[in-house]
């Protein structure tokens, strides 16, 4: 490991900060093991700074017209596309992923920005005249407030752009927590928006970890939080948000199946599992870790992904030729492989074994090949829990539904997806499954940018799920005017139930 090359700090009323706190983390390259720089963790005084150059930003920019805080979003999708080489690199150096799967989540990223800047539209309320003899209402909605992000390792730019085009366009103003393993992205966010002409304070950056988080849960000038990770920290954000009295909403953990049915085509199955197990090293929260066989396709099933899995090209992210990179930190690379070892201890079929992977000449970074299992059962550690790795299960069921028994009894509902011919297995799938995005042979539903993402059960804490319409709801509130003006004639006092008439 080197000395690091810079510390990375924050960004707090429209000025880069270096800050004062002791503590720091370590931020690595991934493909070669080694720490190419340091993040300086915000104190409490230094949270609180930031959430009140926020404060003080809001009362102007609520007041803003919606139309020119579009045109500032507008602005803001041009700099992204201009600099996306730039912040694809970033992702891959500290997270590493590789470049097109960085510039994917771009992509992904840039979709909201687009729907973000239809805001003005989206913000129109409702009128009724004459609900009763010379009396109106109308409804709109305003924001909240200060609103604060707390985002994870794997999408570093996807996330962040899920939530602070809605914030912000909506009227509110921002304090975003990015994950401390790789927040290079965020800071270079929050100078594109700075180039796009968003005012100082109203959006800022503070590094950190759990202090900087509880900091955010009881400030009481912060009015929202929205948060994507882990199941525990999200069930700890929302309980404790929620107890501040903030609006709340956590995006947990997941386990996605993926059912293959008997009429399923094997040849695209097997296509959409490699991409959908493997991606991103498995480090998405809609990666897909469980296949289920249904009705004795499951042999087949397996000696197919075996076969492409081996194939799969493990190396630096940086290589164009490369489909998977490493994982994010010796942390996480440790405990990916000890989920490894417990499956084989626990009695799950290893047929094809990433542990002893390694890069040429990358010896001390990050890297697990893919690795495939083969006849796991419910009872097992790697389909209880969240692996978060390039690490794939087969489960062998008889038929129908007994694959949505096994999809329904699970504790996570993220996502699932189903692959067949049938429509009218398809649709009975869609219907009754308890998760809250479904793929109908597509194995990674997540909504475009006009609908909204988000899971059931443990993988999701809170009423709403974000981005699209449900982000819309999220950043606002509803206020209804009912109006009457006087007519000369008086009205005498009424002590019963108003009633319009």
């Amino acid at each position: 490991m080197t000395a690091p090359e810079q510390i990375i700090g924050h960004y707090i009323d429209g000025q880069l900060f270096a800050g004062s706190g002791e503590r720091k983390g370590d931020v690595y390259n991934p493909a070669t093991g080694r720490i190419q720089s340091q993040v300086r963790f915000a104190t409490a005084a230094e949270v609180h700074q930031a959430i009140a150059a926020a404060a003080q930003a809001f009362p102007a920019w609520s007041e803003t017209s919606p139309l020119k805080r579009a045109r500032v979003m507008f602005k803001f999708k041009e700099l992204l596309e201009q600099n996306s080489d730039a912040l694809a690199r970033a992702i891959t150096l500290e997270h590493g992923k590789t470049l097109s799967d960085a510039q994917g989540e771009i992509i992904r990223g840039l979709e909201v920005v687009e729907f973000a800047c239809g805001m003005p539209h989206l913000l129109k309320g409702e009128f009724s005249d004459q609900v009763g003899t010379g009396i109106d209402t109308h409804s709109l909605r305003q924001p909240l407030g200060v609103v604060a992000g707390i985002t994870p390792f794997n999408f570093p730019v996807m996330v962040p752009l899920w939530m602070i085009p809605m914030a912000l366009t909506a009227g509110n103003t921002f304090v975003l927590k990015p994950s401390e393993r790789d927040p290079s992205a965020s800071l270079m966010l929050a100078d594109l928006l700075a180039q796009a002409g968003l005012p100082a304070g109203v959006f800022n950056v503070v590094q950190g970890d759990k202090l900087a988080v509880d900091t955010l849960l009881t400030d009481k000038r912060v009015q929202a939080i929205s948060f994507v990770g882990s199941t525990p920290i999200a069930e700890y954000i929302y309980t404790t948000g929620t107890a501040n009295g903030k609006r709340v909403q956590a995006l947990g953990g997941a386990k996605n199946h993926l059912v293959v049915m008997p009429d399923a085509d094997l040849d695209q199955v097997v296509d959409a599992l490699i991409g959908a197990g493997f991606g991103s090293a498995g480090e998405r929260c809609m990666a897909i870790t469980v296949a289920v066989a249904v009705g004795g396709v499951g042999d087949a099933l397996v000696a197919k992904l075996a076969e492409k899995a081996r194939d799969i090209r493990v190396g630096q992210g940086l290589d164009a030729d490369v489909d998977m990179g490493p994982l994010v930190t010796p942390q996480h690379f440790a405990k990916v492989k000890s989920y490894v070892d417990t499956g084989v201890a626990e009695g799950a079929d290893l047929v094809v074994d990433g542990r002893d992977f390694s890069l040429a000449g990358h010896e001390d970074g990050f890297f697990i090949g893919p690795c495939l299992f083969d006849h796991v059962t419910p009872d097992m550690t790697i389909y209880k829990e969240e692996i978060f790795g390039p690490v794939l299960s087969v489960m062998h069921v008889d038929d129908f539904e007994s694959a949505l028994q096994l999809v329904n009894d699970h504790e996570y509902g993220n996502g699932t997806a189903i692959f067949t011919r049938d429509g009218g297995v398809a649709r009975a799938f869609s219907r009754r499954v308890q998760a809250g995005m479904v793929g109908v042979n597509v194995p990674i539903p997540v909504p475009i940018a006009f609908h909204s993402f988000g899971g059931w059960k443990r993988s999701l804490f809170g009423d709403h799920h974000i981005y699209g319409p449900e982000g819309v709801r999220f950043y606002t509130r509803l206020k209804t005017t009912t109006t009457r003006w006087p007519a000369g004639a008086r009205v005498a006092a009424e002590f019963v139930m108003p009633t319009m008439k």
